[in-house]
């Protein structure tokens, strides 16, 4: 991935420090970095955060647990320095200069406790509603870039056409474009990203697939009687009726397979030439998701997945930060 060599998995950590949608509460950090240990010690060292991951109060908790964590790992240095962390910075409206933006960046590294971050990334593009400031944060990447502030440079929630925008504007000033995060999934393999993913491929840009459970929907684990607490309810409640023909999909393959329903959904990410990053907060989940590793689904399994998901009459909606165009 450009400069960077990254585990073929990552793990998101917008759960930490979000007490709104998935109830953190600070009395998790223990179980948090026993998380984080366990995927580090099973060679993951590609981490995604964001400046504004944690609510409220938290705002930044998620950067500086990673950065708590890392500084504490057992053992040699030279893990701790393998580590690949890629973060957003959001384009807040107050953001208005590449200096800002840089500034940003700066708290990040202090939160993180690092002295280079992997990947610095646009959160989401300001093109459809304020131009001018689009430009401004495509400077500030570049600005942070030159002064080593990160190691490589990335954009998150880009549509197609901006995409190559900002691809055509850092490579004229000298910055390779090494990231494009997307929703991207069984339940979000829309025309939109099926476009992106086919530009990333032609131009050398990594795409990083958030979500690749659905938020959760793509686990089994859940159904319209038994649906999470919280904000998620609702959305699951619209959409997993409509999820049949794929839930019955991925539990007959990972039932050949001797694998979970989440390993293959995760694994079906990956044989599509994508890094996927679920979020993780609790050991379980990082030893589930490690079993999507080390093998490959077939290209009839491939198709029968993709045959369902297009069966199913029910899409994953679109972060509203996603530019369509």
């Amino acid at each position: 991935m450009g400069p960077l060599s990254a585990s073929p998995m990552g793990f998101g950590t917008w759960a930490w420090g979000n007490q709104f949608l998935w109830g953190y509460q600070e009395s998790m950090d223990s179980q948090l970095q026993q998380t984080f240990n366990l995927a580090v010690e099973n060679g993951i060292n590609l981490f995604d955060t964001a400046d504004s991951y944690g609510t409220g109060r938290l705002n930044g908790k998620s950067e500086k647990l990673l950065g708590k964590f890392i500084s504490e790992i057992p053992g040699q240095k030279q893990v701790q320095n393998n580590i690949v962390i890629a973060t957003k910075f959001a384009a807040y409206p107050w953001r208005l200069t590449p200096g800002q933006f840089v500034n940003a960046c700066r708290a990040s590294l202090a939160r993180l406790q690092i002295e280079q971050i992997g990947i610095g990334q646009l959160h989401w593009s300001t093109a459809n509603y304020a131009p001018p400031q689009e430009l401004a944060l495509w400077n500030g990447l570049v600005a942070m870039y030159e002064k080593g502030l990160v190691r490589a440079v990335g954009v998150s929630n880009y549509g197609p056409n901006q995409l190559v925008k900002i691809h055509d504007y850092l490579t004229a000033r000298g910055v390779p474009l090494c990231s494009a995060q997307v929703q991207f999934s069984l339940l979000s393999m829309g025309e939109n990203q099926l476009e992106i993913k086919n530009i990333c491929d032609s131009l050398g840009i990594r795409l990083i697939s958030y979500s690749p459970l659905g938020l959760g929907m793509l686990t089994g684990k859940y159904t319209p009687s038994k649906l999470p607490r919280g904000p998620r309810a609702l959305l699951f409640r619209q959409i997993l009726p409509g999820l049949k023909p794929l839930l019955r999909s991925l539990k007959e393959i990972a039932e050949r397979r001797g694998k979970t329903i989440p390993q293959v959904a995760i694994n079906w990410c990956i044989c599509k030439g994508t890094i996927p990053i679920p979020g993780v907060k609790s050991v379980k989940q990082v030893e589930e998701n490690l079993g999507a590793l080390g093998w490959r689904l077939s290209s009839d399994e491939l198709l029968e997945l993709e045959y369902a998901a297009l069966e199913s009459p029910q899409r994953m909606i679109q972060n509203i930060f996603q530019t369509r165009c």
